[in-house]
């Protein structure tokens, strides 16, 4: 699907051509993520796994120091700018690559741009007291996901009307009211939050129905890399849902999405190379 809207995205010093995939490598420096939870609490990993994705072909570095995976328990701010702010000074030090910050808290967003993260990635979608200013005030682009609940307690009986049109509408409303507090449209981007208080069949029929956020109007970024859908919809466990997490990216580009957050970085990036191989940009 050929990208719709915005297809060059500035990010601090850096340019995105969203005209083609684009892959973000998820850092988690955190003791209790799903999937990678206490493997970069350490900075000295973190960077080394950072570099590792950067040569396997992300185009830039997701920073997060909260889990959100279902369940998990808040933590400080203070906390989570330990966690955070060494590693994205030492990414911008050390990389020349785009760093995002994955937080919902105004403090943690202020404090990480002034640390060199060009770009916020917030599960809440702007709506935690302040971050919708804060965002405003730093000028940065922002992608606003959508979750059901909040992530204690998310998947304890997700229910929806119809998923996808609820979903849009919601994504719609923050997106004006984003417009609105003053931040330009071409700064904004959206993620329907696969697994963020969604059943697996509402996972499922979102990623069939993709395409129809593109009226929307504003880039797509998706997370479907090692998901619980994956391990139920095939019973696989964690550290087997590589592959399906590469195809799940795959099915999400040709829906439309233009940047897909990933931990399996080269199998990731090879997949996508050989699908615009086949599909150049102009013509996906």
């Amino acid at each position: 699907m050929p990208p719709r809207g915005v297809t060059r995205l500035r990010v601090g010093t850096h340019t995105l051509d969203l005209a083609r995939p684009v892959i973000m490598g998820i850092l988690n420096v955190t003791p209790d993520s799903f999937s990678d939870g206490g493997r970069f609490v350490d900075l000295q990993h973190a960077l080394v796994h950072a570099h590792a994705m950067v040569a396997d072909g992300a185009a830039i570095i997701d920073v997060g120091g909260e889990s959100t995976r279902p369940g998990a328990q808040a933590v400080s701010v203070d906390e989570e700018l330990a966690r955070v702010i060494p590693v994205i000074e030492a990414l911008r030090r050390e990389l020349d690559i785009p760093v995002s910050i994955d937080t919902g808290k105004p403090e943690v967003m202020r404090a990480a741009v002034v640390a060199g993260a060009g770009f916020i990635n917030d599960v809440y979608a702007l709506r935690l007291p302040g971050a919708l200013e804060a965002a405003a005030a730093l000028g940065v682009p922002v992608c606003l996901m959508h979750m059901q609940g909040e992530p204690r307690t998310m998947q304890e009986s997700p229910q929806y009307g119809d998923v996808v049109r609820d979903v849009t509408n919601f994504l719609g409303e923050r997106l004006d009211r984003c417009v609105s507090a003053g931040i330009p449209r071409e700064r904004l981007l959206i993620d329907p939050g696969f697994g963020f208080g969604k059943t697996l069949e509402h996972n499922l029929e979102l990623l069939r129905r993709l395409d129809e956020f593109a009226g929307l109007g504003v880039p797509l970024l998706v997370g479907l890399s090692r998901k619980s859908m994956i391990g139920k919809a095939l019973g696989l466990a964690l550290d087997d849902r590589q592959h399906a997490s590469v195809a799940l990216a795959l099915m999400a580009v040709q829906r439309g999405a233009r940047i897909v957050r990933v931990h399996d970085v080269r199998a990731t990036h090879d997949a996508l190379r050989m699908y615009e191989a086949v599909w150049p940009a102009s013509e996906s």
